[in-house]
């Protein structure tokens, strides 16, 4: 691939197979896939005092992080889910709990309906497609590495995802940044 438009064409074929691929698993497999992830973050977070954990609200077949976050909860720990505030903006994050009001967001995602504006520790960030440098591969509209590259002080950025979709390269552009770690549901990268 040697011109942006190439580069460009190759990510939107491979975000959609990779989302295709995931969405038509067995939904039993993607829990097992899912309680891999889970463990390993848990093993991951044992180690560190409670912080302030950004999560997403899982969509199109992604592992859910709402189990582990309500797990840290009872720890001390707290959570934050983002909101998009205005298109091709960073995201802000608010303050989540299970019980907090929602409301629907962009695409419809569910985000929390208020709360003051927070900055987490250590943020999952979902990923479409990983590679071996830890560059991820999202859903296009850049808001993770718009946030990532706003937010102050930085998060650890912690990518999670299937095995699968790891790739040998994701040719990432100049906007994109790297994870700090990928947990998949059999290994830490």
């Amino acid at each position: 691939m040697d011109s942006s438009s190439d580069i460009t064409a190759w990510r939107r074929t491979t975000r959609a197979e990779l989302i295709a691929r995931r969405m038509a698993e067995d939904p039993g497999v993607r829990a097992g896939w899912g309680a891999g992830i889970e463990k390993r973050l848990t093993q991951l977070l044992a180690t560190e005092p409670p912080s302030l954990l950004g999560i997403y609200w899982p969509m199109r077949g992604e592992f859910d992080p709402r189990p582990l976050a309500i797990g840290l909860l009872k720890r001390g720990w707290q959570a934050a889910m983002p909101v998009v505030t205005a298109p091709k903006s960073p995201l802000e994050f608010r303050p989540w709990t299970p019980d907090c009001a929602m409301e629907s967001g962009v695409w419809d995602i569910p985000a929390p309906r208020d709360g003051p504006a927070v900055c987490p520790d250590i943020l999952l960030v979902p990923v479409v497609g990983f590679d071996a440098r830890r560059f991820r591969l999202g859903y296009g509209g850049g808001y993770f590495d718009r946030t990532l590259a706003a937010l102050s002080p930085q998060p650890v950025a912690i990518g999670v995802g299937f095995e699968f979709q790891r790739l040998p390269n994701i040719v990432p552009r100049e906007f994109d940044i790297p994870m700090d770690l990928i947990v998949t549901e059999t290994t830490i990268y």
